[in-house]
């Protein structure tokens, strides 16, 4: 535990020093852009060692998981409640960004001073729609889906593996037996990648306060204010419902997800969170088979952050054009985005894809991408720590119903089974 709270303590002096950099780099510097380069070339650095861990762990501990569990009835239960709760998450996180978007009505400011004609966004809004992502569920090479780090691909794999191992029982031992020594290794990799955490975090920021100076933190200050808002009472409402099932466990549970939100929300990427974040369930007392199972599907079905900064976001580009939205259309919309937003994992950029995609089907300027693209880091490191403590809660629950979460004096027994 000291150890985590040391690197906590080392990610936000790296966020510190990199505001003070970034300024110092944008003043002081004649081409401070350059200087953004070279940090983003840290960042970039940090990111992919990250991601050559996702594929090996999450198909590791997902198959792991899953044949430890040995029944497919089972399997198929713990799957059921899983996606109820994700499904439960998505609309508290969709309503509420549309609730809070038409209550502060932040486009309103804009109203008038944007171009009428829509501009070129850099955006690739294809393979958002049903049948793309439909298709898009089950890889056509798993070797593929690996190397792309196709989050949702290795999931679908890794239950008919994971099933089938089960399936076989005894003659498969000494290949879970494998696997499971690949997922204690790809831990320990973890352990070493993350000394770089705060190199990186520091590198991630200065570079953004380096290429847009202080002045991108205000001049959109009063949306970042609300939009922060509203994460805040989606953090509320996540902790009120966990609550509910852990009792005064979820402060616990909130101290072992600390350090990965912090992490995600300084590189703004959940995903480089998704191995401390194992870690901290485990610590908690979540069963290793149960966390490795629910984890991985949340990072694909249940991005509250994202969810509920899509509403918000595509209804303020809305206001922004003078663009009146009925109430029909907005629950319309809703609708569509719970079913594009599923397909976030491993898609660039992928909030302003999906927005960028949905602006298109209610006839609203794509254009209006432009006035999120320069805050979108900043926003994204809000959305990406929302989405660690809702799968972090979401996966407690679950294995709170299903009596696998241990006493908190149980925990290191629970660890090393």
């Amino acid at each position: 535990m000291q150890k985590q709270s040391r690197l906590t303590t080392y990610i936000l002096v790296g966020l510190a020093l990199g505001i003070f950099a970034g300024y110092l780099a944008n003043v002081n510097m004649a081409k401070p852009v350059e200087f953004a380069d070279y940090m983003a070339l840290i960042t970039t650095l940090f990111l992919r060692l990250i991601k050559m861990i996702i594929a090996p762990l999450v198909f590791s501990t997902l198959v792991c998981g899953i044949a430890k569990m040995g029944d497919a009835s089972e399997v198929g239960r713990i799957g059921l409640k899983t996606l109820g709760w994700f499904f439960v998450a998505s609309v508290m996180s969709l309503s509420l960004g549309l609730v809070l978007v038409n209550i502060f009505r932040p486009g309103d400011a804009l109203l008038g001073h944007m171009a009428a004609t829509a501009g070129k966004v850099d955006l690739v809004t294809s393979g958002l729609t049903l049948k793309e992502f439909v298709t898009h569920l089950v890889p056509s090479s798993i070797v593929d889906g690996m190397a792309k780090n196709e989050i949702l691909q290795i999931v679908i794999f890794s239950l008919f593996f994971g099933s089938a191992a089960a399936a076989v029982g005894d003659k498969a031992k000494v290949m879970i037996d494998a696997l499971d020594g690949v997922a204690h290794v790809m831990l320990k990799v973890t352990g070493y990648v993350m000394q770089f955490a705060p190199i990186a975090v520091f590198a991630a920021v200065s570079g953004v306060i380096a290429k847009n100076g202080l002045g991108v933190l205000s001049t959109y200050g009063v949306f970042m204010a609300e939009f922060y808002f509203g994460i805040a009472m989606l953090w509320l409402l996540l902790i009120i419902v966990g609550f509910l099932f852990l009792k005064g466990r979820i402060f616990s549970l909130l101290r072992e997800l600390r350090s990965p939100a912090l992490l995600a929300f300084s590189t703004a990427s959940s995903e480089a969170a998704y191995p401390k974040t194992l870690e901290g369930l485990e610590r908690f007392g979540v069963r290793n088979r149960l966390a490795a199972f629910v984890l991985p599907i949340g990072y694909s079905f249940n991005l509250d952050g994202s969810m509920m900064y899509c509403t918000f976001a595509t209804v303020f580009i809305a206001q922004a054009y003078g663009i009146e939205m009925s109430l029909g259309q907005q629950m319309t919309m809703m609708m569509v985005l719970m079913l594009t937003s599923k397909g976030m994992a491993g898609v660039p950029r992928a909030s302003l894809v999906v927005i960028a995609a949905t602006l298109g089907q209610f006839n609203i300027p794509e254009a209006g991408m432009l006035l999120l693209l320069g805050i979108d880091h900043f926003l994204d490191m809000a959305r990406s720590a929302t989405n660690v403590i809702g799968n972090g809660v979401a996966t407690a629950v679950v294995a709170k119903w299903e009596g696998e979460l241990a006493a908190p004096g149980e925990t290191d027994m629970v660890r090393a089974r």
